[in-house]
């Protein structure tokens, strides 16, 4: 799971957002009309431009994760409501949540007409998580028995221990320990399976994907669009209700928005901070609003002068309390967010808005300035700027300003926003580990589970680690909550864990979503899912 994760293991760091998620989001060049007639039938949707090819593996960012779940089908998938549902399981067995024999479906064909077969989940599982092939959501297998040998820098194994062929439609999966989550994760996008023709250019496969899912690939016009077509050939449970689905890539929402009211495009999953006292009134029954399982943080790597340490504590705790959160989220975006109480996110089973030490996420002016000088007191701040780096190309400027003046305003420094152009070039230098500020980061949930945010963002070996946070005390807390009993004892042992990152101020939760989004009106029936993602396959036109 992902996490802060010990040196000697960093491979490749990224982040997903609101995937996330939230997940953050990144959008593109250019819009398109929805009205030619060829492409009557075909929704248009907003998008932005993925950060890397279309390997599930290595796709762990919202604008990324929208297409490739859409391409691919793995055991299970989630329904709007987050249920995990069967795909290609036919049978997952297990008597104590450790060891697993798992049945696919027959007769289910890749869109190259191959048949997808138990080694075409094997080999998929072992590619990603080979520490040679640096796959971003490496992390994902790290329950798996031998995944250390097969994760290492440099590999004692090709091939995890605990994945074992039966027989074409069969495969035995061994864990390390129980776990409570396994089952429900088998619908994330690393557990996708991979045809043969991947791994002869996993590059080239990325940019013209073969997969098994509901939709085939038509094309990507890199920072315009791409275009998904229905699968004919696909018998699963969430087939198209639609003649197609095209990714529009924009440069801002406002553009987006403008075109979801002039009916150039027919799903836009968020409304812009402009338009959120007004978008009801503007789209009527159209206006979709829905809480969702997305976040929004603010993270600071260690080597940032002033945040290492003691110190950086003082002062993380001091910017959270600093930060009026009700009067951003109300100002900003007219009440359609929920102030952060912990690290995951507020629709989540199991959330606990009342975890010790959750007042560090209050709004207290005088408790802030007495951290920040208690971390004066040890290395002065004077002549520093604290600045908060975010993609421009992503909705976030106004938020991320009022949290920089609510933290100038309250601790008396220079704290600044910084707009950089696209969400890539944020995650590139959080990934590299030179963005040398503090970033505006979020996550969107692969499955609706506390642990898929806990894990993906704090375990100290997770490749989607932020900000290096490594406390092998949350690892073991984590690690139990995973193998507990019972979802009750899960709960428990995670609220151990958060505790301790709170103590710690791993990072600075901002806030959790209400989603605000909306359908043209030639769309007849769209939803948002659990987690903030339209349901795409049931986009009606």
């Amino acid at each position: 799971m992902e996490a802060n994760r010990e040196r000697s293991l960093r491979f490749i760091r990224a982040t997903a957002l609101i995937a996330a998620g939230l997940v953050a989001t990144s959008l593109g060049l250019t819009a398109c009309s929805s009205d030619d007639s060829a492409d009557a039938g075909i929704v248009t949707t907003n998008a932005g431009e993925p950060q890397n090819p279309l390997v599930p593996t290595n796709t762990n960012e919202n604008m990324g994760g929208r297409v490739v779940d859409r391409l691919f089908a793995g055991l299970k998938y989630y329904d709007a409501n987050g249920e995990a549902r069967d795909e290609m399981a036919e049978k997952i067995e297990t008597t104590d949540r450790k060891s697993y024999r798992i049945t696919i479906k027959p007769n289910w064909k890749f869109t190259d007409g191959t048949t997808v077969t138990a080694k075409s989940f094997v080999d998929a599982w072992n590619y990603g998580a080979l520490g040679t092939n640096a796959q971003l959501q490496g992390y994902a297998f790290s329950q798996i028995a031998g995944f250390d040998e097969v994760n290492a820098e440099q590999p004692k194994a090709q091939t995890m221990s605990g994945l074992k062929l039966v027989d074409d439609r069969t495969f035995t999966v061994e864990l390390k320990s129980p776990s409570i989550d396994f089952e429900s994760a088998l619908g994330y996008a690393p557990f996708y399976p991979l045809p043969e023709v991947a791994f002869k250019d996993m590059k080239a496969f990325g940019e013209k994907p073969v997969g098994n899912g509901p939709y085939a690939f038509e094309s990507w016009e890199h920072n315009v669009k791409i275009d998904l077509k229905p699968n004919p050939d696909y018998p699963g449970g969430r087939p198209a209700k639609n003649k197609g689905l095209r990714f529009v890539m924009y440069q801002s929402y406002e553009t987006a928005y403008a075109d979801l009211q002039a009916g150039n495009l027919d799903a836009l999953d968020t409304i812009p901070d402009s338009a959120l006292s007004t978008y009801k009134s503007d789209l009527g029954d159209r206006a979709i609003t829905k809480p969702t399982a997305q976040n929004q943080h603010i993270g600071i790597q260690s080597n940032v002068p002033h945040f290492a340490g003691a110190e950086g504590v003082l002062r993380r705790k001091a910017i959270s309390m600093a930060i009026n959160r009700p009067q951003i989220i109300e100002k900003i975006f007219n009440g359609l967010r929920n102030p952060a109480r912990d690290f995951t996110a507020s629709t989540l089973p199991g959330f606990n808005p009342n975890l010790p030490g959750a007042e560090v996420f209050e709004y207290n002016p005088e408790e802030a300035k007495k951290l920040w000088a208690q971390a004066d007191a040890m290395s002065p701040w004077a002549g520093s700027r604290y600045t908060i780096t975010y993609n421009s190309d992503g909705g976030h400027q106004a938020w991320i300003e009022a949290v920089a003046n609510s933290v100038k305003n309250t601790l008396n420094i220079d704290a600044v926003a910084n707009p950089v152009p696209t969400f890539k070039d944020v995650r590139d230098a959080v990934n590299a580990e030179t963005i040398g500020a503090a970033f505006r980061y979020g996550w969107q949930g692969d499955y609706p589970t506390m642990m898929q945010f806990l894990g993906s963002n704090y375990y100290s070996y997770s490749e989607t680690n932020n900000v290096n946070y490594n406390n092998p005390e949350v690892d073991r807390l984590f690690d139990a909550a995973m193998a507990a009993a019972t979802k009750e004892e899960s709960y428990k042992l995670i609220g151990q864990a958060q505790a301790i990152m709170i103590r710690e101020m791993a990072d600075i939760p901002v806030f959790d979503y209400i989603a605000a989004a909306g359908r043209s009106d030639r769309v007849t029936k769209a939803e948002l899912a659990w987690n903030g993602l339209f349901d795409f396959e049931n986009i009606e036109k």
